[in-house]
Order: C-alpha cells, then structure tokens, then sequence
C-alpha cells in the first residue's frame, strides 16, 4: 500500500545498525510521489532482509563541473566536489539531503550509492578557458569528501589538481581523510607558489566516538598526521573542529585544538552541528540508538542555539548558532586558540590568482 511522501516524512524507519555505516534507517527521497513502508501485520514468517550495506560506485554524466554560490557565510564562490554521496557516512553530514534529488535516500544511499564525475579533463578546460572566466580558488571538498575511499580506485581528486597545476589556478581542500597525503608532488607545487592551503575536519580525538559518528572515515591520530605531513611538506595547513555537538564532543574542543596545533595547523575553525531537512530525524535515529540516556538532552541543546528548531539557516546564524550556549562555545573555542597564539580567523596564505594560465595559453618565444 503506498502512501504519499508527506506522510513518510513523519514516519521513523528504523533500521538495523549496520557495522561501518552512519544512517539507521534508508527512508526514501522526499521527492517520490509514493513511497512504501514496512508495516508488522502478524503474517510475516521471517525477518525482512536488512538493507545491503556493500557501496556501489556509479559513473556520473557531468554537464557543469564548476558549482557557484553567493552565500555570505563561506569564503569561496565556487566548488568541485568529485562526488556525489560519500562512503565516510558521517551521520551528521549536511549533503545528505542532496541524494533527495537523484530521487535516492539521505540515509544509507547516500553512504553507499556513490557516483563520481566524469570527463573531468574536458569539462574543466572548457570552463577555465571560457573569456568569461574571472580566476578565484576553487574550493575541493565543499559538499563531499574529495578524498572518500572511492577516490583510491578513480583519482578524479587526482587528475583535477594535475590539472590546476598544470593552468596555475588556485585551489582550496578539506578533507577528513589521510589519503592527501598520496598528493603532496601535486601539493608541494601548487604551494610554492602559493596557490593551495588544506584544511583537515576534526570531530573528535576519541577513536570510538569517531566510530560511531563517522565510521568510514580516517582514525583522529591519522588526522593529525596528515596535518603534520602537509605542515612538514610546506603546505600550508589548517583545521576544522567540525561539527561542534552539544555534550558530545563539544567537552574536547581545547584538546582537539592543541592536539591539532601541536601537529603543525597553523589556523582553526569550528563549525556548530548543522541538521538541515533529512539531517535532523537521521541525527535524531542515531542519538535514540547510541545514546538513548541523554538524547534528550542533546536534542534540547541543539534547539536552544537553533532558536527553538532543529535547525535554522539564516546568514550569519546557521554555522555558529545562537543563545547562551552557543555564546559559551564560541568563547571557549577563541581562548584555547589565545592558548597556542593564533589569532582568530587567522588566513593560512594569500592565494595567487595572477599566475593562472588559461588552458591553452602559450609562453611568448621572445
């Protein structure tokens, strides 16, 4: 019997917690006309099979490469992310609801339905050598993961730093994973002539946290050896305490920020935990499964610096919050950075935008 997505949307699927997945439920995209919902009727003779846990990696026919934004709250106005969908599964993650659109789940599809861009080489040298193109940093790892476990086997991360190397475009990355690493030939070069700075994104320094908060993704120590791989290389080298979560993992923001300087990250940031559209009955899935004894408490804070909502997206608000709480994040956060003597939004490098040679550009003979 279907029944209208409306009405799904209200509805909790409860899942079966799958080892090395986030989601706990695959409730479908909210764009379906009808979805269908497994209802106990008395006549079932066995347990339904759980949802198949195995990624699947999908070719995507890439028409625009380059994605534009306006927003006010972030420093770029343009993003490649190499992917859609990301096997990190990290259950907080704001991309989620995107899978929405390719009428798939923010749940476990977006952690195990992956698709990745296509005919990169092409797409970007027709965009960069465009007479229209004003050269700015393209920032990689905006939406998802430039450097998930898919980017091992397809190296599409790879061929678009070969390229912007090769045209001397700037270029911005965060990732959570220590596979950057494989790039520093590429990332050597783009930093000496200042045209890249790396930002890792550090949850937690607790390896169990991490676990069950993003399992696919690289172990905190790991972390921190990529950021002082990168510092040791030369690159220049940031962190991200991202997201901050209310009696989580908000008690470790002073160590995460030492831990990180200590390996050589020489700016900070934090961003509040953000549950946009299917974010928020996922988190709240996750919170009832793994933290059942203060899930209320934690749902309770959020909302406190969310003006009474889960979340809320204006400009200015959406990636520290409001209120008391967040007030008290935010100045604690700004102390343990007065503590290793960095300044506050203090800038990695200038990024230079006068060495880009479009596609095709050739030196003078004379």
């Amino acid at each position: 019997m279907g029944t209208t997505s409306d009405e799904a949307e209200a509805a909790t699927t409860r899942g079966v917690v799958i080892r090395g997945r986030g989601a706990v439920s695959n409730r479908d995209s909210r764009f379906l006309p009808t979805v269908s919902i497994r209802e106990a009727d008395g006549w079932d003779l066995e347990e339904p099979p759980a949802p198949d846990p195995r990624t699947t990696l999908t070719p995507d026919r890439t028409v625009q490469l380059i994605t534009r934004n306006r927003s006010p709250d972030l420093p770029f106005d343009r993003s490649i992310n190499p992917y859609k969908g990301c096997e990190h599964g990290c259950i907080y993650c704001f991309a989620r609801p995107t899978h929405a659109y390719l009428d798939l789940s923010p749940g476990l599809d977006f952690e195990t339905r992956i698709f990745f861009k296509t005919d990169v080489r092409r797409r970007l040298h027709e965009e960069l050598s465009s007479k229209r193109y004003e050269c700015r940093p393209i920032a990689l790892g905006t939406n998802t993961d430039p450097y998930q476990p898919a980017e091992r086997s397809h190296g599409i991360t790879r061929q678009i730093l070969e390229m912007l190397l090769e045209w001397r475009h700037p270029v911005t990355i965060v990732t959570k994973s220590q596979l950057v690493l494989r790039d520093l030939d590429l990332l050597g070069e783009l930093a000496r002539m200042d045209l890249v700075h790396v930002y890792l994104s550090v949850t937690t320094l607790d390896r169990q946290l991490k676990t069950r908060l993003e399992p696919r993704t690289a172990s905190p120590s790991a972390r921190l050896r990529a950021i002082e791989g990168l510092a040791g290389a030369g690159v220049p080298v940031g962190a991200m305490v991202a997201p901050v979560i209310p009696f989580v993992n908000d008690s470790e923001v002073e160590a995460i920020v030492d831990a990180c300087a200590a390996a050589g990250a020489r700016s900070l940031g934090y961003i509040l935990l953000r549950l946009p559209r299917e974010v928020g009955p996922l988190f709240q899935e996750w919170l009832a499964e793994h933290y059942p004894l203060k899930a209320a408490r934690v749902e309770n804070a959020v909302r406190q610096m969310r003006g009474g909502d889960l979340y809320r997206a204006q400009w200015g608000e959406r990636l520290r919050g409001t209120g008391p709480m967040a007030e008290l994040i935010e100045k604690r956060f700004t102390r343990a950075l007065a503590k290793q003597g960095i300044e506050r939004d203090a800038r990695l490098v200038e990024l230079r935008t006068d060495l880009f040679q479009p596609p095709g550009y050739q030196h003078d003979l004379f």
